[in-house]
């Protein structure tokens, strides 16, 4: 795999994929995905947990009235989708995938192990995007209030950040996979 990296434009030190890669899915690609993929696993990472850790100002927020969309911070695990893209779609998967998640430059794209339990395999190495914690869209660990007022206010071209909250807790539901903190902010919501 590192064999067919190749250094992206814009990100120092980071190299895109030129064949063949995996994508760590942890928040809305879970559930909308929108690009082609040939294979769709659950995958664990270790080492980062999914939180409401960045200030959405384009998706489901604006710089004045932010929402919260999920970064992967530092520590624990995540359980979330790993999707294998084959190298007809790699280039066009990748583009497509960096620009709607730098949009704001709020995360790091990284490789990553993530484990696959049941398949088989081990592990694999992933592109992921990781919360940039010196960005000043990093919010960082909030109270269970304040995060629950940014997702009841917040509202972007994307749509309501409620709408959001809800569609990736009802899809882990789905997966089985239990996020309590995300649960937490669910039933605040009703």
């Amino acid at each position: 795999m590192r064999d067919s990296l190749v250094p992206a434009a814009g990100v120092p030190g980071f190299r895109s994929p030129k064949g063949n890669f995996w994508l760590f899915a942890y928040g809305s690609l879970m559930w909308q995905p929108f690009f082609r993929y040939q294979e769709r696993r659950q995958a664990v990472l270790d080492g980062y947990h999914r939180a409401l850790c960045v200030y959405s100002w384009v998706y489901r927020g604006t710089e004045a009235n932010p929402g919260l969309v999920f970064g992967l911070d530092r520590g624990g695990i995540t359980k979330g989708i790993a999707y294998r893209i084959r190298a007809v779609d790699a280039k066009a998967v990748y583009e497509r995938v960096h620009a709607r998640e730098m949009v704001t430059a709020v995360y790091r794209p990284a490789w990553v192990r993530c484990r696959l339990p049941g398949t088989g395999r081990t592990s694999v190495t992933a592109l992921t995007y990781v919360a940039d914690t010196a960005h000043r869209q990093y919010a960082g660990r909030l109270s269970d209030a304040a995060t629950f007022n940014l997702v009841r206010a917040g509202v972007g071209c994307a749509g309501p950040c409620t709408d959001y909250i809800e569609s990736t807790a009802d899809h882990l539901r789905a997966l089985g996979i239990r996020d309590l903190a995300l649960e937490r902010i669910v039933r605040r919501l009703g």
